[in-house]
């Protein structure tokens, strides 16, 4: 996915430019995206700590109006290049992450269930692949928003913003099915109460490329989100209890 700079200098935010009002249009970008009903998206999540920097990428399609997702999760080789690990397959769902080929003496074909408030970043972060409703509707809190420009991405006409998302107000503002999840991650999840973003906005108000920068407890997180083929049948088929694996999971 192609993303070409618009007329405004690098790093420039043109205050008052734009049109309506910058925050608003942040704000209700995840609601843009439930009318869309659908879409194809691409994930990476860059996470450097120490000397080490490592980026985990997937790709998969979403259902907003459901709130589900089906993703494939690529994990980096090991440091000597020489493991190659299989895809991790991830089901998102308003409450729950699902992981399949998740290794760690779990049988192939059986799935992982986490409560995503069980997780300090809400999903955030942990599963490699940020969730696009959730990573949305963080935009809810966003604050000290500025209009940098009109750019392309995929060949798509937007406007970029920037600015900061307060994690706490944001889970104050978000949906029913995200709400727990935010108000975990502005508890615990990050070292700072911030959230950095770059959003990238189609005419109809839609996401169609989100950067943010998350700071954990020992590393910097950078998760980028691509939407593209809005309106693609997204089928999500959530797995049966029998499917799921119920012993003890292996540590990493």
């Amino acid at each position: 996915m192609a993303v070409t700079s618009g007329c405004s200098p690098s790093g420039a935010v043109a205050d008052g430019s734009g049109p309506g009002d910058p925050a608003d249009a942040v704000r209700g970008s995840a609601d843009s995206l439930v009318r869309a009903g659908s879409s194809k998206a691409s994930t990476s999540m860059e996470m450097a700590s120490g000397g080490t920097r490592v980026t985990i990428r997937g790709k998969g399609v979403y259902d907003f109006a459901r709130q589900v997702g089906r993703f494939q999760v690529v994990l980096p080789q090991d440091p000597a290049g020489a493991d190659e690990h299989r895809p991790i397959t991830e089901l998102m769902a308003a409450g729950a992450l699902y992981m399949k080929n998740r290794g760690a003496g779990v049988p192939s074909d059986k799935w992982v269930r986490i409560e995503t408030r069980s997780l300090s970043d809400g999903n955030l972060v942990t599963g490699g692949a940020t969730d696009p409703l959730a990573a949305a509707e963080l935009l809810r809190g966003a604050r000290k928003v500025g209009f940098v420009g009109e750019e392309r991405v995929g060949g798509v006409d937007v406007r970029h913003y920037r600015g900061v998302v307060d994690v706490r107000a944001a889970a104050r503002a978000a949906s029913a099915g995200q709400r727990g999840a935010l108000r975990v991650a502005a508890a615990k999840g990050f070292s700072k109460g911030s959230v950095p973003f770059d959003v990238y906005l189609d005419d109809e108000g839609r996401v169609r490329k989100l950067r943010q920068r998350f700071a954990v407890s020992d590393a910097n997180v950078a998760s980028t989100t691509l939407l593209y083929g809005f309106g693609v049948r997204a089928k999500v088929r959530l797995p049966a209890e029998k499917d799921i694996y119920a012993g003890k999971i292996a540590g990493p």
